[in-house]
C-alpha cells in the first residue's frame, strides 16, 4: 500500500466561517491555526498548505480569561533607539481586535514561506459583518 501525498494542485479548500463572541481567545486561535495548516484533514501533508480559508467575525468581543487584560502586555519595537512600544490587552482588545487574534493565530503557524502561505487564508473582522458571503462559508461552532 502506498502513502498518499497531497499535491498543491489537487487541494480541496472550503470557506469556514468563526463567532468569536464570548470565546477565550487561545481556543479560537488554536482552532482557526489547525485548520489555516490543514491538520483537520485526512489528506493533510506535512510540507504542503492544504488548509482552508477562515473567517473570524466579532473579534471585538472575544475574551480574554484570568488577569490577562490588565497583565498581558504586546510588544513592539520600531527599530530605532527608544521605539519600543507596549500596550496592555485592554488596549488592544478596544483599539485593535482585530490585530490580537492576527497575532495570536501567526504565534501559532509554521514560520517560513509556508507558514506565511497559510496566514494568508485568514480573514480577521471587528463586527459580525463580512465581505465574503459570495463564498458561501460554513459556520462552525466551537
Amino acid at each position: 500500500m502506498k502513502t498518499f501525498m497531497q499535491t498543491k494542485e489537487n487541494v480541496d479548500r472550503k470557506w469556514f466561517v468563526i463567532d468569536a463572541e464570548g470565546l477565550p481567545l487561545g481556543r479560537v486561535a488554536s482552532k482557526v491555526a489547525h485548520m489555516l495548516r490543514g491538520k483537520h484533514k485526512a489528506t493533510f501533508t506535512p510540507h504542503i498548505d492544504c488548509g482552508d480559508y477562515i473567517i473570524i467575525v466579532n473579534a471585538d468581543k472575544i475574551i480574554l480569561t484570568g488577569n490577562k487584560l490588565q497583565k498581558k502586555i504586546y510588544y513592539d519595537h520600531s527599530g530605532y533607539p527608544g521605539g519600543l512600544r507596549e500596550r496592555t490587552a485592554e488596549t488592544m482588545i478596544e483599539k485593535y481586535p482585530v490585530e490580537m487574534v492576527e497575532r495570536a493565530v501567526w504565534g501559532m503557524l509554521p514560520k517560513g514561506r509556508l507558514g506565511r502561505a497559510m496566514y494568508k487564508k485568514l480573514f480577521v473582522y471587528a463586527g459580525p459583518d463580512h465581505k465574503h458571503e459570495a463564498q458561501k462559508p460554513t459556520a462552525i461552532t466551537l
